[in-house]
């Protein structure tokens, strides 16, 4: 039982965190302090920055400001990486010009007041760049009535319309918010009815998951099954969403027999569940049930997310004990190797874990919601103030799609797998090092001998893709790498015939010589479309010849089908239950 003192202390820390949506205010006054103290010490570089550069920084937005109004433009403005929606030709014309300009050159100041002081600790330099950033971002003349153009025609051409029904859209979300329910339109998209409707059965379950296997669709498949194992913080119809952009369907339909796991919304009763148990009761008894069903054959186990980095472990734990079920090992957008984390890595430090622990202890989990404003801070001007002006101002919805229908359709962090990932592997980054245990014993991806298939995407900020090239630092099995364009989650759910889609293939044999990144891209074949076929013919050419599909389930081994996929447990989110 806890202390009292240490009862009191968390009840106060879990009151905070709902106030700061889960961000340690210790933190953040740990890095300012860090920075403003070496700043302070430094008065030729202070004044250089806190008043001279001002000032000349103003004079050249005026000027160029001049120059846009009269039609003379800069070939590459650096307005564009500032705020996308600030590239807009109605931002050409005056005042709007100088209010892009003067925006433009207060990120300019910004960088050189935070970026660069001698001194300051590298991370708490990112974390004064990044909330500086964050209150700048608010700030943009993008997100003003009268300092955006584009809102202004909107607003003479509806007569002011637009806001009137901004206003309703405000409302209308502001109620949601505070039912938690999803937002406007997902129920459109409810798994079995829209979405995770790929025709299959439930198999096993236990108390982590669901596993389910599907139909098949061809008169013969590959022998060696496909199983499939996205992240615990997340719903696994993300790997079959609507018929035509499902990973899942896709393989079935090209002969391969997948299964898939469901995994279960934890609970606060959840709360000492962690990765060795997700390994144990998530993937050892998946593969324990596939081989009660398919018991000659070796399996094909795709990881994606988190459930990636949680094959890889599972994987290292097999190779290390001479368990040969695996014939190969996909991980598509998943890090083992957590020294260049990204943006994420923000948000990774003792202080922030602590805090976030001390809210954890209190409810035994850690809520989508919170996990959910992270993300969405590290993506601010497009997950927040973009919709924002969409929604309020122009007084316009977005279509609700079935992948954003999904992404707000989260589950939950066990207080335990808290520890374990956050702490373990992002902040010790025990398993690229070799310290990582599995039933006592410490794993090394080294031992991977199986060949692999890497996915990483251009524009992730969740797994920078540099960051999951690392497995090449890690492994010395044959390794198939493909870049492909998109974020964390569009970059994956890029089925054939999606428009604007390429990616980056290069295949690195066993024991070659390490390939840098930036080699990688000059070297890597670049082919235009979807990256799926390059996958499937992968797990084809590590297949052996067609045959006929095994039956659904294996009732004598006590596996027989419970229900239709897509299951039970994909129903479940806080605190409503959604019912198919």
């Amino acid at each position: 039982m806890d202390d009292p003192k240490d009862s009191l202390d968390r009840t106060l820390h879990a009151g905070m965190a709902w106030l700061t949506r889960g961000l340690s205010p210790a933190s953040l006054m740990l890095a300012w302090s860090d920075w403003a103290l070496h700043l302070a010490v430094q008065p030729a570089r202070g004044t250089q920055v806190l008043m001279v550069r001002p000032w000349l920084m103003a004079i050249e937005a005026a000027i160029e400001a001049l120059k846009s109004a009269s039609g003379r433009r800069a070939p590459e403005p650096s307005w564009s990486e500032s705020d996308r929606r600030l590239s807009d030709p109605a931002w050409d014309t005056w005042p709007f010009n100088l209010y892009r300009q003067s925006f433009c050159a207060g990120e300019q100041w910004l960088h050189a007041l935070t970026e660069g002081v001698p001194g300051v600790d590298r991370h708490h330099e990112q974390v004064v760049a990044f909330a500086a950033q964050q209150v700048h971002d608010i700030f943009s003349p993008a997100n003003g009535l009268a300092s955006n153009p584009q809102v202004l025609q909107r607003t003479a051409m509806t007569g002011g319309l637009n806001l009137l029904q901004g206003v309703q859209n405000w409302a209308e979300d502001l109620q949601r918010t505070l039912r938690r329910l999803p937002p406007l339109g997902a129920e459109a998209f409810v798994p079995g009815q829209a979405v995770a409707v790929t025709p299959g059965k439930v198999i096993l379950r236990n108390r982590l998951m669901e596993l389910i296997q599907y139909s098949p669709t061809t008169g013969t498949v590959h022998p060696e099954p496909v199983l499939m194992m996205s992240a615990w913080i997340m719903k696994y119809y993300i790997l079959d969403l609507s018929p035509h952009n499902s990973l899942i369907r896709y393989l079935v339909d090209k002969g391969h027999t997948v299964f898939a796991i469901s995994w279960r919304n934890p609970g606060a009763e959840d709360r000492e569940l962690g990765i060795e148990d997700y390994v144990a009761h998530g993937l050892m008894a998946s593969l324990d049930a596939i081989r009660a069903i398919v018991p000659d054959s070796r399996v094909h186990a795709l990881g994606y997310c988190l459930g990636g980095t949680l094959l890889a472990i599972g994987a290292a734990a097999m190779a290390r004990d001479g368990d040969d079920r695996l014939a190969t090992v996909t991980l598509l957008a998943a890090q083992t190797d957590f020294t260049e984390p990204g943006p994420l890595g923000l948000f990774i430090d003792e202080s922030q874990l602590t805090f976030l622990e001390d809210l954890m202890a209190r409810q035994g989990y850690l809520d989508a919601r919170q996990m959910a404003g992270a993300f969405a801070l590290l993506r601010a001007v497009d997950l927040i103030w973009s919709p924002m002006v969409q929604n309020y101002l122009l007084g316009e919805r977005a279509p609700m799609t079935d992948l954003m229908a999904w992404n707000a359709d989260g589950t939950r962090m066990p207080y335990r797998m808290h520890a374990d990932y956050l702490r373990h592997l992002f902040l010790e980054n025990r398993l690229a090092g070799g310290h990582f245990s599995v039933a006592g014993k410490p794993v090394s991806l080294g031992d991977i001998k199986v060949p692999m298939f890497a996915v990483g995407t251009r524009t992730d900020h969740v797994a920078p893709w540099r960051s999951v090239y690392k497995l090449n630092l890690l492994c010395d099995s044959d390794i198939h790498f493909v870049l492909t364009d998109g974020g964390h989650n569009a970059g994956i759910v890029s089925e054939p015939g999606h428009a604007h889609r390429s990616y980056r293939i290069l295949r690195r044999s066993a024991n070659a010589p390490y390939v840098s990144p930036d080699a990688y891209e000059a070297d890597a074949e670049a082919v235009e479309g979807s990256w799926w076929p390059a996958l499937q013919a992968w797990l084809a050419g590590h297949s052996g010849a067609r045959r006929k599909p095994p039956g659904m389930g294996n009732p004598r081994r006590g596996l027989a089908p419970i229900c239709d996929a897509p299951g039970t447990y994909v129903h479940s989110s806080l605190p409503t239950e959604r019912k198919p």
